[in-house]
């Protein structure tokens, strides 16, 4: 039997505090509201010289500039059939197409995000695919397995794994 190593990152500082509103049953969309999300990580790979799999301190720094990013935003999917999200230099306007609800947000209170939903699913998988560009960069390594989890209510988790 062959063994393998991992580490797991889930610290208090790795939450954000956004909104977003999702759609649901087709055509159903709710109503914009806040979570306090929180992140969790988990990475496999072989160990190296050091006897680890990654630094710690460089995946937990990575993980906070990302959820950092989020923090305190209006979260907007960009390809999302029934919701148009247009920016120019200073708002973003969305609009739900199927009853005309519209909202205007100031272009720095938004991120707009390459999902199709906001959904905690699609966090986990935005963040971990943000995460492994980073570490590349920063380390020039890629482990053989992450795991995001994205918490949006106190035991909700939105898991991505690759």
């Amino acid at each position: 039997m062959s063994e393998t190593f991992r580490i797991r990152l889930d610290k208090e500082h790795h939450v954000f505090a956004a909104a977003h509103f999702i759609t649901f049953a087709g055509d159903i969309c709710e109503r914009l509201h806040g979570h306090n999300y929180r992140v969790a990580m988990e990475l496999g790979g072989p160990l190296d010289e050091n006897s680890y799999v990654v630094d710690f301190i460089a995946a937990r720094d990575e993980l906070r500039a990302i959820t950092d990013q989020l923090d305190h935003r209006m979260i907007l999917p960009d390809s999302h059939p029934l919701i148009r999200v247009v920016a120019d230099a200073k708002e973003v306007t969305v609009t739900f197409t199927p009853d005309g609800r519209r909202w205007i947000f100031p272009l720095g209170d938004c991120v707009i995000l390459p999902v199709s939903n906001t959904t905690a699913e699609l966090l986990a998988r935005w963040i971990g695919e943000q995460f492994l560009a980073r570490l590349q960069q920063r380390l020039n390594w890629q482990p053989t397995f992450i795991e995001i989890a994205v918490d949006e209510n106190h035991g909700q988790w939105g898991v991505w794994s690759r």
